[in-house]
């Protein structure tokens, strides 16, 4: 069975860059299925800050064959041995919404008995150029709902030029982000995300556009001094 990872790591200007001007690649990686190579956005940043043009904080999304093909590139490929420094998390499918190429996503989908459980999400688009600004409209709403939400213990946004999109969260539980999803929660402007679902089906901002949810498996390393960001569930 696939393992997915999320990776982020902070590297040099040079480093940063010539990972995103060479990606990871299935053909030069033993046991990589696919790989979206990605710079980090702020939620909600100003369209014109420079985050969105260029950062040296780059992600890597990212499907295995299994976990053991992760651990060996993490050991002894040059571009894991950078990642491996940063911080990551590996996770297990649970369901998916629209497609993407590229991914190898499972056919059978799981169920999710316990809403109380911790979830991740991960948003890829491709965008159509003309529909980019009625898309940052629409989206950076979308954006500083998630980034303030209550209920994420990390999220954000990564761009790869010039048209793929993404976004990352680690949600305390998955009733939670089904509550902002569906304009539920309690946060200010809590019908942000519905709206803007509604105007993308009344004229699509892509051409491909995906929404995968995972069970976290395990996590690795720190993030701006931070770890544990997923929820340890209490037993008691």
């Amino acid at each position: 069975m696939s393992v997915f990872t999320y990776h982020i790591v902070k590297l040099s200007c040079f480093s940063a860059g010539k990972m995103m001007f060479f990606p990871m690649r299935a053909k030069h990686i033993d046991g990589l299925i696919h790989a979206e190579t990605m710079s980090i956005m702020t939620l909600g940043s100003p369209i014109y800050s420079f985050s969105r043009i260029f950062n040296r904080k780059v992600v890597v999304f990212a499907q295995w064959e299994n976990e053991k093909a992760i651990h060996h590139f993490l050991d002894t490929n040059p571009l894991g041995r950078k990642l491996i420094k940063g911080w990551y998390v590996k996770m297990k499918f649970i369901r998916q919404w629209g497609s993407i190429s590229g991914f190898k996503i499972p056919k059978l989908e799981k169920v999710v008995e316990n809403q109380n459980d911790a979830v991740v999400a991960v948003t890829i688009a491709r965008m159509k150029y003309l529909e980019v600004p009625r898309f940052i409209r629409w989206g950076r709403p979308v954006e500083k709902l998630v980034r303030d939400h209550s209920g994420t213990t990390m999220s954000l946004a990564s761009i790869r030029y010039p048209n793929t999109i993404s976004t990352f969260s680690i949600w305390k539980t998955q009733k939670e982000m089904n509550d902002m999803v569906y304009g539920n929660s309690t946060m200010p402007n809590s019908k942000r995300h519905m709206n803007a679902m509604k105007e993308r089906n009344r004229k699509n901002f892509h051409y491909e556009f995906t929404t995968l949810r995972f069970k976290p498996i395990a996590e690795y390393g720190v993030w701006n001094n931070k770890s544990n960001f997923i929820p340890i569930k209490n037993e008691a």
